[in-house]
């Protein structure tokens, strides 16, 4: 068993070596952490040698070192523990509980699903049939700092196991706080005053002010009814502020207006680019129609049908392929139009006595590319060679 739960700020201590397996130590005490619930395993050095990893065993908790040790079984050793990650794990993991604690006042059906601390970055999984959009992110970020500056009291202590379970406020995730029901009679439960509280195994510090500033990073939806929220505490939540706020000053200073207003700015701008828009589909509209108007007095007979022929700018095939069904069997027995988006394409409508992906098919023989459709509409694209090359083929 380790102590770093009920003596989370200790840092060193002496202990005896209970065993040694190459590199997997084992102690008669430890303060180590062993990677348990979402919280990883504590750094630091045995006798100076680094410790990789720290977990829970039968035979109790393992520590792994970089290398072999000089010491053996029966030698009283020194344990160091990496202070700044320690300390990084336990305002992380606390964090987390505030989190929920936001999650409990906001959050409808409520239920917890999951945990874990990132090098970066820490998720908490919430069970919860309310749509946590961005507005609802903001508010949970909110609360949480809320109560980080309220520098609320942290406490943990063991409850009999069946108290513990018949209290309704306490949150229990079997699953990521493994080993909190198991193997005892009792349970150690995290209390944040009057905030939350949580049946839990990790390390926290004993005042919401230790956390620090906490900045929600995203969200996202790992499985029906879930959804996870991820975050940063100290440096990286302070470093995502900074670089959120020069971007929202950047991008403000560009739509000429301060940040509080861009939301207002962004909205003009889009139906200001949303009516330029339907006024080019519009002029587009009108150029096509201008140009098959034209085209439609020099039409073509080929093989006993009358084809309308041409070349058509500014317009791609998906705008004019409602256009060239309309004009089939109305305007002429066969419509060709060619013109240029990116490559060169054709778009062939017919009315059927012709097969519209004969022409194409015919097209792109002579001219390479590629594309198909059925008999009184087909398109084809990537030709080698101008529109007017194309036109004139088929007017031949």
């Amino acid at each position: 068993m380790t102590h770093a739960p009920a003596e989370p700020y200790r840092t060193s201590f002496e202990a005896t070596v209970s065993a040694v397996d190459g590199t997997d130590i084992v102690l008669s005490e430890t303060y180590f952490y062993a990677e348990s619930g979402g919280q990883p395993a504590d750094r630091g050095t045995l006798d100076g040698i680094p410790v990789v990893d720290v977990q829970k065993r039968d035979d109790g908790v393992v520590h792994s070192l970089e290398a072999t040790p000089d010491f053996a079984e029966g030698d009283e050793i020194s344990g160091q523990i990496d202070e700044e990650f320690r300390t990084y794990c336990m305002r992380s993991h606390t964090a987390s509980h505030v989190l929920y604690g936001a999650g409990r006042r906001i959050l409808a059906d409520l239920g917890y699903g999951g945990f874990d601390i990132g090098e970066e970055k820490i998720r908490v999984d919430f069970q919860t049939s309310t749509d946590i959009d961005d507005g609802v992110l903001a508010e949970l970020e909110r609360l949480t700092n809320r109560a980080v500056w309220d520098s609320i009291p942290v406490s943990w202590e063991q409850l009999p196991k069946e108290e513990a379970l018949e209290r309704e406020e306490i949150a229990f995730n079997t699953k990521t706080e493994e080993g909190v029901l198991s193997g005892s009679n009792t349970v150690r439960v995290v209390d944040i005053d009057g905030w939350d509280v949580a049946a839990c195994g990790g390390t926290h510090v004993e005042n919401t002010r230790e956390i620090g500033p906490v900045t929600i990073l995203d969200r996202s939806n790992p499985g029906e009814g879930m959804t996870r929220v991820e975050f940063a505490v100290g440096p990286p939540a302070i470093r995502t502020r900074t670089e959120e706020k020069l971007s929202a000053l950047d991008a403000a200073r560009t739509a000429g207006t301060g940040v509080r207003d861009l939301p207002d700015e962004i909205a003009r701008l889009t139906d200001e680019i949303d009516a330029l828009e339907a006024e080019l589909a519009d002029a587009k509209s009108q150029l096509v129609g201008a140009t098959i108007a034209e085209l439609a007095e020099e039409t073509v007979v080929r093989n006993g049908h009358e084809w309308l022929v041409g070349t058509i700018d500014g317009v791609g095939p998906n705008e004019l392929s409602d256009r060239v069904r309309e004009l089939a069997g109305e305007t002429a027995d066969v419509v060709a139009l060619a013109g240029k988006d990116g490559s060169t394409f054709i778009v062939v409508g017919t009315a059927g006595e012709a097969d519209a992906g004969d022409v194409v098919d015919d097209v792109t023989a002579e001219f390479g590319g590629g594309g198909g459709g059925s008999p009184t509409f087909a398109q084809g694209g990537g030709l080698s060679a101008d529109p007017d090359e194309v036109v004139a083929y088929l007017r031949e």
